[in-house]
């Protein structure tokens, strides 16, 4: 992330038909599958950070009564900081809509995001074995394999509760 002329912005309606092809890519499809529900990611609100044309980073959230869940989060730049920059744009938009918590969904394959929410303060709250059978039957392009050649079986929540 060594350019200096990344801006991160709320997502437009300009931005989502590059935010279709970029996520069909990282993720397998359109939507995402959290807890059972089906999310249209080019529908949600979000923030994105563009580098010569191209999206270096992306986040995407939905609010719910006083709950936040991040439904995706990608960054082309590890370890330089973007997600956390993402994170916390999201952070802030949870408090400005009065939520009490921000939580999400992770696979028990994805080490680096476990260990990456956790460093940012987020509590590991719920484990919920072989959730991804269910997931399959709702969204078959998940892979059975994962980071590290594991096998992708549960889901992983984690929250980061807001103080006022």
């Amino acid at each position: 992330m060594t350019d200096s002329n990344l801006e991160i912005r709320i997502i437009s309606d300009s931005d989502r038909t590059l935010i279709a092809e970029f996520i069909a890519e990282h993720w397998g499809s359109s939507f995402s599958v959290s807890r059972g529900k089906i999310y249209h990611i080019v529908d949600l609100p979000g923030f994105i950070c563009m580098q010569n044309g191209k999206i270096a980073g992306l986040i995407t959230y939905h609010i719910v009564k006083k709950d936040c869940e991040i439904v995706t989060l990608n960054s082309e730049f590890e370890n330089e900081g973007l997600g956390t920059q993402l994170i916390n744009k999201v952070i802030n938009a949870a408090k400005k809509h009065q939520c009490n918590r921000v939580w999400l969904i992770t696979t028990n394959d994805n080490v680096n995001a476990i260990r990456f929410y956790q460093k940012r303060g987020f509590d590991w709250i719920g484990f919920y074995r072989d959730a991804m059978i269910e997931s399959r039957k709702i969204k078959s392009e998940i892979p059975w394999y994962g980071n590290d050649g594991i096998p992708i079986r549960h889901e992983i929540e984690f929250e980061h509760r807001l103080h006022y």
